[in-house]
């Protein structure tokens, strides 16, 4: 007789064990084992991964960002004293170089024919085209290959800052923080390593970005001569 309430107090504290090991599982911490600034405010998650950004070596950023009513694809590799990549607008794409203070463009004939400039794009095909900084097409330009003008410019979320709970991208974890509920923009910051800033939506539907390869440099470094076409002051076309 003694048997059967034996079997049920086992039965009993068995159950008991699950019913702990799953509520332990559902409030596990989903911040454990990361850098945590999950368990900031969004605020400082902004400040601190604005920070992180600002102190790598180098980023790659590609995406699209829409300025002036024009979109514009990039895929750029940027770092302190220079920039490669390329750039997709209105169906052209052209490349981009700048080491130090000169900035390149290359692009091919079609391109320089497109812009005005019927009957020069053989010669300029394919070429690193100087651009000087008198012309308006280096102010216009320069900015896609500056990591720091790029990202101080873009980084920004607009209105009340808020998180939005814990995301992936790409395999690695993030924690999201929201302006304006996202109509102000998102940002996916890293959870694991430094907290660096991995994805960007702007507000008001103005290009989406995402960010890669985070202190990993790269060699920028001048085109030879004879791939190189000065123009002087002025580009053909500006």
């Amino acid at each position: 007789m003694t048997a059967i309430p034996q079997v049920r107090n086992r039965r009993a504290a068995l159950l008991g064990a699950v019913c702990v090991l799953a509520l332990a599982g559902c409030s596990e911490d989903p911040d454990a084992g990361t850098n945590g600034v999950g368990k900031l405010a969004a605020d400082k998650i902004q400040s601190k991964s604005v920070t992180a950004a600002g102190a790598a070596a180098a980023v790659r950023l590609s995406g699209t960002v829409v300025t002036s009513g024009r979109t514009y694809k990039l895929d750029m590799r940027l770092k302190s004293d220079g920039g490669s990549g390329s750039v997709t607008s209105q169906g052209s794409t052209f490349g981009l170089l700048r080491v130090g203070e000169q900035l390149y463009l290359k692009a091919d004939a079609d391109f320089w024919n497109s812009n005005g400039d019927s009957g020069v794009g053989d010669s300029l095909h394919g070429k690193y085209v100087k651009v000087p900084q008198g012309d308006p097409s280096y102010k216009k330009f320069s900015g896609f290959t500056d990591k720091d003008v790029l990202l101080s410019s873009l980084l920004t979320l607009h209105g009340s800052l808020a998180t939005d709970g814990h995301h992936d991208q790409n395999g690695v974890r993030t924690i999201r923080i929201t302006g304006d509920d996202g109509s102000g923009g998102t940002l996916d910051v890293s959870l694991e390593g430094k907290p660096y800033p991995l994805r960007l939506v702007r507000a008001g539907g103005a290009g989406t970005l995402t960010f890669s390869d985070w202190g990993k440099s790269f060699a920028v470094t001048e085109p030879a001569d004879d791939d190189t076409v000065d123009y002087g002051k002025q580009l053909p076309s500006s």
